[in-house]
């Protein structure tokens, strides 16, 4: 018997193997990402899939769905948008500030609550010894005199509000814009986020 699995090894049938198995792992993984691009509708540069969790999606779109937004709701519980760029296509990074600007009655309407987080590029919340991370409907935010909002995103505490401050981590980031039981303009489509604008210094 050990000289059948000598034989074996040295007879490139594992390394076919081997070989065989990375190919067919990482021609899935292409195929799930282009099956999810393919869901994937981005508007301003946030960029939201509407269909993840549905039961009918048919088994390669749930497999897809899965793997780019695992344990999610279905978007009429719950809508996620992402954004890793800037209105000019630039990759977001902690080097530079941004601003989020909502007109006057524009914040996600919900029936719950809504939140905005700035995370690494994987997705995970990162400590800033500055600030919090993240903002949402609970934050007190100040409006402007025309009732518009502006959230800042910066690494540094801002000398205006510190309420509509979103403290960046150093180097590139993501943001992730929530809300929770959404209202019926984001539901069929109608509500679009604001552009993740730089501010020039």
């Amino acid at each position: 018997m050990s000289g059948f699995f000598a034989w074996v090894a040295v007879s490139g049938i594992v390394q076919g193997l081997i070989m065989g198995l990375t190919f067919a792992y990482l021609t899935t993984v292409l195929v799930l990402n282009a099956v999810a691009r393919t869901e994937t509708k981005t508007v301003n540069g946030w960029s939201s899939i509407r269909k993840a969790g549905h039961p009918d999606n048919g088994l390669l779109v749930r497999a897809a769905l899965q793997k780019a937004l695992p344990v999610v709701n279905v978007f009429e519980e719950a809508a996620y948008w992402t954004a890793t760029s800037d209105d000019a296509g630039k990759r977001l990074s902690g080097q530079h500030t941004y601003r989020l600007h909502f007109s006057a009655g524009q914040l996600p309407p919900n029936d719950a609550f809504w939140s905005l987080t700035a995370t690494d590029t994987i997705g995970y919340l990162v400590n800033t010894p500055t600030g919090l991370a993240s903002v949402d409907s609970h934050s007190g935010l100040v409006t402007n005199a025309d009732g518009s909002v502006d959230i800042l995103l910066q690494p540094n505490q801002p000398s205006g509000a510190a309420q509509n401050w979103v403290a960046t981590p150093p180097g590139r980031f993501k943001l992730m814009l929530r809300a929770y039981l959404p209202g019926a303009a984001i539901v069929d489509g109608r509500y679009e986020v604001p552009p993740v604008l730089q501010v020039q210094s």
